[in-house]
């Protein structure tokens, strides 16, 4: 009896600890990625606004579990993604993962007309909930998502210059 209460009482702790560290921990996280393209505004947002594009720069865009309905929705492989949003230099999209987690991405084109390029900017935005091993676990979505994100505006790059 007292090895089950002592197990118990263990229990208990580790989950009170984990939760006053997640308490310390953002309840919002951000997770940003930028790169310079030496093209027009013009010519890149062409590959942004429509997710049937998104094939020549993301990756596992190809994929066999990845279905487009239309030019702003598709499902990727159980994560939804809607495009709520298109302005001359900004896309904002949903991203709805199979769990119901809701993630915000915006994409910014900047004209930088000294150097004659336009810069890139994506941004994933997530709001997480109290549970600790969601405020823990956000603590990698800075490198697992910016390590993605890096790669596909690379892609992007290479694509959108050499057009």
């Amino acid at each position: 009896m007292k090895l089950i209460r002592l197990g118990l009482f263990s229990v208990l702790s580790l989950f009170a600890i984990a939760s006053l560290i997640g308490i310390l921990l953002p309840s919002h996280v951000l997770v940003s990625r930028a790169v310079d393209i030496k093209a027009p505004k013009d010519s890149i947002v062409l590959y942004l606004n429509n997710i049937e594009e998104w094939k020549g720069w993301m990756d596992g865009m190809q994929q066999a579990s990845v279905q487009i309905q239309s030019a702003q929705q598709a499902d990727l492989a159980g994560t939804k993604v809607l495009i709520t949003s298109i302005t001359d230099s900004t896309i904002v999209s949903t991203w709805q993962t199979k769990n119901g987690g809701i993630q915000l991405s915006t994409v910014r084109m900047i004209k930088d007309t000294v150097h004659q390029q336009t810069i890139v900017q994506w941004q994933f935005e997530q709001k997480v909930k109290w549970y600790p091993w969601e405020r823990l676990g956000s603590m990698m979505n800075d490198k697992i998502l910016g390590t993605m994100m890096e790669k596909n505006l690379n892609n992007l790059k290479l694509l959108a210059e050499k057009n």
